[in-house]
């Protein structure tokens, strides 16, 4: 019988188990909805990221011309996959589980639009080597803190990769809209997207830089990271793919980049139990705490001009590329929360608008572990330094000198002198931090009991 693969956050062929379980149906339609709901809020960088990854994924099911490719269609959901799997006459619509606030609620609704024509939505996997929710305590509630949490992930485990299918035949609907190609803003660069550039990246990576990632991580100015999170976010590769690789190895730094999988599979689980953490505090206390109004500051911080150097070079690397260092994430996090006094969600909802891998896990999660309002069991005395933090993490300056150019030829681009600020046409700090650092933490203190 045919049956319909409902693409979304599974962008790829290869370890697919979703895909796998359709095609054991007989004919599949390959489908993708343009959702309104999510395309509306994304912004430039995700929405261009998608078509280029949809477009990688319908070449690929077209097998070089030998298949009809993806059906891509626009509308809700709930409307769009019944007509598309009444069309096909197919009996079970196959997705992968999503546990996201949106997604987990569109499915119940499809799902439940689906059985009223007598169709089966067949869940089957998800974005994450294991599902949010599956891994819980001695009392069966979900875990709060990351350490206990990896330990019981790594304990549970996960299954391992599959195969692409092979054989597969493809339907098509005869009503599809074009797969869209937004152009980017001047200025912005994205990284090639599909399921064989991250198979060529994740390769990449184990071969030149795992080992060393451990120390390298930390450093904005060197590619000691993997750069997988944008494959991760749209599914290019599986998570359980990558775990496979990792686990075969014996380095510190293998030990470490599966640390780091797991706090993005811990965020998910996080969200999937306090869904409402997306939008307000996980610890609510922390909404009591004074912020000040956004005015020009959080206008500075966005344009990369506060005279922090280390801040201002995070904030235009991310509008120049659609992605920032995860050491200044944290940076320029706790600038904007602690330094400026802003509410953790403008500067989250700024990363959401421009990241290319804007994960809504791990990104809101990652702003309130800084804000202190997150998972973290020690959380708002931890304010970052940005000068120290600069010359700690960017002993040279050469990150901040790629990326805030007009500090090229100074003597210190972590800390100018007056004169050489001048000279550049670089603005003063606009905040004292030591003073700020004070009054964040007699801020914290008000609220303390």
């Amino acid at each position: 019988m045919p049956s319909v693969m409902w693409f979304r956050r599974d962008l790829r062929l290869q370890d697919n188990p979703a895909l796998l379980e359709a095609c054991g149906d007989g004919d599949v339609l390959p489908l993708f909805v343009l959702d309104p709901a999510l395309w509306g809020p994304a912004g430039p960088s995700r929405r261009a990221y998608l078509g280029a990854s949809l477009r990688a994924l319908d070449a690929d099911l077209r097998g070089g011309g030998r298949g009809p490719g993806l059906s891509v269609v626009r509308g809700g959901p709930v409307r769009r996959v019944v007509l598309a799997a009444k069309e096909v006459g197919a009996t079970r619509v196959h997705v992968a589980a999503d546990y996201g606030p949106y997604g987990h609620q569109r499915d119940l609704d499809v799902e439940a639009a689906l059985a009223e024509a007598g169709i089966e939505l067949v869940r089957t996997g998800s974005p994450y080597a294991v599902a949010p929710g599956r891994v819980t305590n001695k009392t069966g509630d979900p875990y709060k803190v990351y350490t206990p949490f990896s330990r019981a992930w790594a304990d549970h485990g996960w299954r391992a990769p599959v195969e692409a299918p092979s054989g597969a035949t493809w339907l098509a609907l005869e009503d599809t809209t074009d797969i869209p190609e937004p152009a980017l803003p001047d200025g912005l660069e994205l990284p090639e997207a599909g399921e064989a550039a991250a198979r060529r990246r994740w390769a990449d990576f184990l071969d030149e830089r795992i080992a060393d990632y451990d120390a390298a991580r930390d450093l904005p100015a060197v590619v000691g990271t993997s750069h997988m999170s944008v494959h991760l976010k749209w599914g290019e590769i599986h998570p359980r793919t990558m775990l496979a690789d990792v686990g075969a190895l014996r380095s510190r730094g293998s030990q470490t980049y599966r640390k780091e999988l797991a706090w993005r599979e811990f965020y998910a689980d996080v969200l999937f139990a306090r869904p409402e953490s997306a939008r307000e505090y996980l610890r609510p206390e922390y909404a009591r705490l004074q912020y000040d109004d956004p005015g020009t500051h959080l206008d500075a911080w966005r344009e990369g001009r506060t005279g922090f150097p280390v801040v201002d070079a995070g904030m235009r690397q991310l509008r120049a590329t659609g992605w920032m260092h995860n050491r200044v994430r944290m940076i320029v996090a706790s600038f904007l929360v602690k330094d400026l006094h802003l509410e953790w969600q403008h500067g989250a909802r700024h990363f959401m608008h421009w990241l290319v891998d804007g994960d809504l896990a791990s990104n809101q999660h990652g702003w309130q572990w800084t804000a202190g309002s997150g998972t973290d069991a020690a959380p708002y005395f931890r304010v970052f330094n940005p000068t120290s933090q600069g010359k700690k993490f960017d002993p040279k300056g050469a990150y901040v000198r790629h990326w805030v150019p007009e500090l090229a030829d100074v003597a210190d681009p972590h800390d100018p002198a007056p004169e050489d600020r001048l000279a550049a046409g670089y603005p003063d700090p606009v905040v004292d931090h030591a003073a700020e650092r004070r009054e964040a933490l007699d801020r914290w203190e008000r609220i303390r009991g």
